[in-house]
């Protein structure tokens, strides 16, 4: 089994983003399964054609996307995306798409097929989350959904939020975050839950 793992480049003035941090930090090997990592940029339209690219190089069993959510305390499977971009910052290519359609006949939303409630259980905090936003985040879960229905059937795919770093809140007084470490001991929960339940 083989899981293409995304994270986000560093947006929005930040100068690290905890998604790729703690994407490149995975172990290579996780429950007998093969984990690719993979930077994607925090562009709209551009994040997908490079996850696209990746799935038909590494023909992956399973796409899992990661994103920063600050704000959060806790790692949030994210159960759906839905078919609108609406940016509240401009993306790093400098666009602010504004309640704009993701596909223009796509449906209104996709559900992910990852088994979420388990993900969730990572013996740190963690719950399942039923919105992804509407920046790139929930544009790359419902672009690699919409992949999955017209071009790679047998995929199976889905995203997860992880909060701020302790480094990224020190001006955010209140602001919650969450080490590195449990990041990479967090995805790494959720990426064996995966593979357990692809195993069923």
């Amino acid at each position: 089994m083989k899981l293409l793992i995304t994270g986000f480049d560093p947006f929005g003035g930040e100068q690290t983003n905890p998604a790729i941090e703690a994407v490149k930090r995975l172990p290579a090997v996780i429950a007998g399964a093969t984990v690719v990592p993979l930077e994607i940029p925090t562009v709209f339209g551009t994040c997908a054609e490079v996850v696209r690219q990746a799935i038909i190089t590494e023909r992956p069993d399973v796409v899992l996307s990661v994103g920063q959510a600050g704000g959060r305390s806790a790692l949030t499977p994210e159960r759906i995306a839905i078919n609108l971009d609406d940016g509240r910052i401009p993306d790093n290519a400098g666009f602010q798409p504004v309640d704009q359609p993701i596909q223009p006949n796509g449906p209104a939303a996709y559900f992910t097929q990852l088994p979420v409630k388990a993900m969730a259980q990572a013996g740190l905090p963690s719950h399942v989350s039923t919105t992804a936003g509407t920046y790139v985040c929930n544009h790359i879960m419902y672009q690699v959904q919409h992949l999955r229905a017209t071009e790679f059937p047998q995929l199976q795919a889905g995203f997860i939020h992880i909060p701020f770093l302790p480094e990224q809140v020190v001006q955010r007084s209140g602001v919650p975050s969450l080490s590195l470490t449990d990041d990479v001991r967090g995805l790494t929960a959720a990426i064996r839950a995966i593979v357990i339940a692809h195993a069923d």
